[in-house]
């Protein structure tokens, strides 16, 4: 069965607009480097994934309230970074010459038929959790953060197509293990420990990928972790479990904040709206946009999936 591709949409325009030169522009000078890498990526994803159908999750709300109450210092190093900051995985603030890019990418990818599905009160990831959880073939998540590696399911063909370093490498089950040691389900967990400067997780003082993963490996879940702390358990050490201790108040908050959400009350897979526009409308667009070849191209890719 052909996978459900699902686009972590916010790091794809970030990377795109800060890969390709802002002098590519819109008849009206408005660029649009960000818009031409994204459909750049989705052609070849059309052409060497050849997906059921494709959605695009949304950051409508990149850093919801709900998780800034529990952790007060979730994502503000994006806000604080500066345009110039954005990494592999991290959105910085939002440069203005990629803001006015956004929804014009909006209503392009509609245009072509690509589902733009956001929420309220959620993030990009917690669509991408919930359409992944509920699918009923395979699904592929394209994203440059590791946050979604949470998501990785063999068993349930959920895997991740990971652009962090530029080409895309496919990241299951086995490979999560070989790397860090540590089950897909661990993953959030591990990351709690660690900490995630890039999401303004603080992590455990003197914690970091080893010891995280070493702590994982040996009792399994951040609960044992800490009752074997609590304990005196001498497979942690004393400065490790003071710090653990110290922390839970914390990690508490992490459990809530951290893990991807699976249950939003979203429209069905299936319900979707995955019809491109007319072709005139698509040309119309493409001549607006300069993008002519590129649009093309995207449309004639994701006709051959249709």
């Amino acid at each position: 069965m052909k996978p459900l591709l699902l686009l972590d949409t916010a790091s794809m325009y970030y990377r795109a607009f800060h890969s390709l030169p802002d002098s590519m522009v819109a008849l009206d000078g408005t660029p649009v480097n960000a818009i031409r890498g994204v459909l750049e990526r989705i052609t070849r994803l059309a052409i060497d994934r050849a997906p059921r159908q494709i959605i695009a999750a949304w950051d409508t709300e990149w850093r919801p309230q709900w998780r800034v109450d529990l952790i007060p210092t979730y994502k503000t190093h994006r806000i604080e970074a500066g345009a110039d900051a954005a990494s592999d995985e991290s959105e910085s603030l939002m440069p203005d010459l990629l803001a006015i890019q956004i929804p014009i990418l909006e209503e392009v990818l509609q245009a072509l038929g690509i589902p733009v599905i956001g929420h309220e009160m959620y993030e990009a990831d917690d669509i991408i959790g919930t359409y992944a959880h509920a699918a009923s073939g395979p699904v592929e998540i394209v994203t440059g953060d590791r946050d979604l590696f949470q998501l990785v399911d063999d068993m349930q063909n959920i895997l991740v197509l990971y652009t962090g370093k530029g080409e895309i490498q496919q990241v299951n089950e086995q490979y999560i293990i070989e790397k860090y040691g540590i089950s897909p389900n661990q993953y959030a967990e591990y990351a709690m420990l660690r900490g995630d400067p890039s999401d303004g997780l603080p992590g455990v003082k003197a914690i970091g990928e080893k010891t995280a993963s070493k702590l994982i490996q040996e009792f399994s879940t951040i609960h044992n972790i800490l009752a074997a702390a609590k304990n005196n358990d001498q497979r942690i050490k004393p400065k490790i479990r003071e710090n653990l201790l110290s922390s839970r108040a914390y990690l508490d908050a992490a459990a809530v904040v951290v893990p991807v959400v699976k249950d939003i009350d979203l429209p069905s897979e299936g319900s979707l709206n995955y019809e491109m526009a007319p072709k005139s409308i698509i040309e119309s667009l493409a001549k607006e946009l300069n993008l002519k070849s590129t649009l093309s191209k995207a449309m004639y890719s994701l006709n051959l999936q249709r």
